[in-house]
């Protein structure tokens, strides 16, 4: 990403004019805005304050962030937290209290310069020192690009229907081929996934047939496999409230780990809850899918993330080299300006996006028995409909609230320190190639601001019926045939894909 303007952000204490808001303005007007991007966000909103100083500010072209305006110190400290990564530099325009806190929690902060400093010298040298070194491309994975096999497995909340995406897409029986296609599309590594309640159909009694071409395409072909343990589903013998569960889980997850140990070449790559942020709000809050509740979203999170634990532990008695991806929705919430009375509720609710991980990582909750180590890959879902107005619609692309991905991806990094990739991304119909495209540009500059993005997942990769009405989902690389074992890629999504693939080699 050569020639991206170097981003810089002004941190001030408040706003009420004075020489700090003369010299960013004047900053503003010297500076070249194809090389530098110049913002500010304001902590303090003080008693009487006058608008004049933001109209200027704003006139001279800084984007100015009054969110804070209505948070609590603390609040404002994680706040700065969630922004400062996507800055080359940050520049204390006055003392400030909660700028020094933030970037103590991050792994990847800007670099920090004294308004006055910056003034004393020549600002444009002093700027360009602070330009991010690109991040190198981990090769954590066997291949960048990836394919994913949606394997979701749960009772859907209007009908009780027991959703099984393998069998539906045929990939069951498909495997090895699905898995040919993939590699001849420079997709070497997938995620798949295990179907828990086909296999264990009594308690403690496991039956490995459903996943025996799985395993078998997976050494024919030697594709690299992220297993998915629990993705939203489990036998209906399994209260999922009852301690029983944790227990339950984390012996199948080691009995598969056996199997896996036992019949593929490691490292094995295990992803033990899928999307827990997701299950719970969709089976603890909203009553969507099972285990159809309300009201108890966070108490579900709880018990998801101490089973993700115990199952890990499981696993590393089997296997101890095991790797372990947990995935989970990246989203932004945005508050209707109409609305300042909201921020604090919206800011709340998209910080809870942090909190399955960080109770798995220890840093919330560590009775759970969580710990670092365990947090050991970061996987990043993003989809087009992953934003939205606090109490409101999606909003896409182009609208004036809309965060950018590299963004996000700078934020999750710098909160963790820890591998990161985006394990889902796609979207319906003609758009994508368009959206992986877009995708891709976000990557790229994340990794321009030294994040190590080791990895894109196309999600789904076959086309599959809907969840709800199973209705046709053109999502795909591959088109899942009605009838027939020949599958035919989406033609736009794969000339898309071939284009990429060099930029992240």
């Amino acid at each position: 990403m050569a020639g991206r303007p170097l981003r810089v952000l002004f941190v001030f204490a408040s706003l009420a004019g004075g020489r700090a808001e003369w010299e960013v303005r004047r900053l503003a007007r010297t500076l070249d805005p194809a090389r530098y991007a110049l913002d500010a966000v304001v902590c303090l909103n003080l008693p009487g304050q006058p608008d004049q100083a933001l109209v200027r500010m704003t006139a001279a072209g800084v984007g100015v962030d009054t969110q804070p305006y209505h948070l609590s110190f603390d609040d404002t400290v994680a706040y700065l937290a969630g922004i400062l990564p996507g800055y080359d530099c940050a520049v204390a325009c006055q003392p400030t209290p909660d700028l020094p806190l933030a970037l103590n929690r991050l792994q990847l902060r800007p670099a920090m310069i004294d308004l006055d400093a910056l003034l004393a010298g020549s600002p444009t040298d002093l700027l360009d020192a602070t330009r991010r070194i690109p991040a190198e491309v981990p090769r954590l994975f066997d291949s960048f690009f990836q394919g994913g096999f949606e394997c979701s497995t749960h009772r859907r909340g209007h009908d009780r229907a027991r959703i099984d995406v393998i069998a539906a897409t045929r990939h069951d029986v498909l495997a090895a081929s699905d898995y040919a296609m993939l590699q001849a599309h420079g997709l070497s590594t997938v995620r798949d996934g295990l179907r828990w309640h086909l296999i264990e159909c009594s308690p403690g009694v496991y039956d490995w047939s459903s996943v025996e071409r799985q395993l078998a395409g997976v050494a024919a072909t030697g594709t690299q496999v992220i297993w998915d343990l629990l993705h939203y589903g489990w036998p209906d013998d399994v209260d999922v409230w009852r301690p029983e569960f944790v227990a339950r889980f984390a012996a199948f997850a080691a009995a598969a780990a056996q199997v896996i140990v036992a019949r593929l070449p490691g490292p094995h790559f295990y992803a033990p809850v899928n999307e827990i942020s997701f299950l719970s709000w969709g089976g603890g809050d909203a009553g969507y899918m099972n285990p159809f509740a309300h009201g108890r979203g966070f108490e579900l999170k709880v018990q998801l993330a101490r089973a993700a634990i115990a199952a890990m532990e499981a696993i590393r008695r089997v296997d101890p080299s095991a790797r372990f991806v947990h995935a989970d929705p990246v989203i932004h919430i945005a508050t209707d300006p109409a609305h300042p009375e909201q921020v604090a509720a919206a800011e709340g609710h998209r910080q809870a996006q942090f909190q399955a991980w960080d109770m798995i990582a220890g840093k919330s909750w560590p009775q759970l028995g969580g710990h670092a180590d365990l947090l050991d890959i970061v996987g990043v879902n993003f989809y087009h409909n992953n934003q939205w107005i606090h109490g409101g619609p999606p909003i896409a692309r182009g609208h004036s609230s809309y965060r950018s991905f590299h963004r996000m991806l700078a934020e999750t990094y710098a909160r963790y320190g820890r591998p990161i990739f985006v394990a889902e991304t796609g979207i319906e119909g003609e758009a994508r190639s368009d959206w992986l495209a877009h995708i891709c540009d976000e990557v790229a500059l994340a990794i321009d601001l030294g994040v190590p993005v080791a990895g894109i997942c196309l999600y789904p990769i076959l086309d599959h019926p809907g969840w709800d009405d199973d209705r046709d989902c053109p999502n795909g690389l591959l088109r899942t045939p009605p009838d027939g074992d020949t599958r035919a890629p989406f033609m736009p999504l794969a000339r898309e894909l071939a284009l990429q693939r060099p930029r992240f080699s």
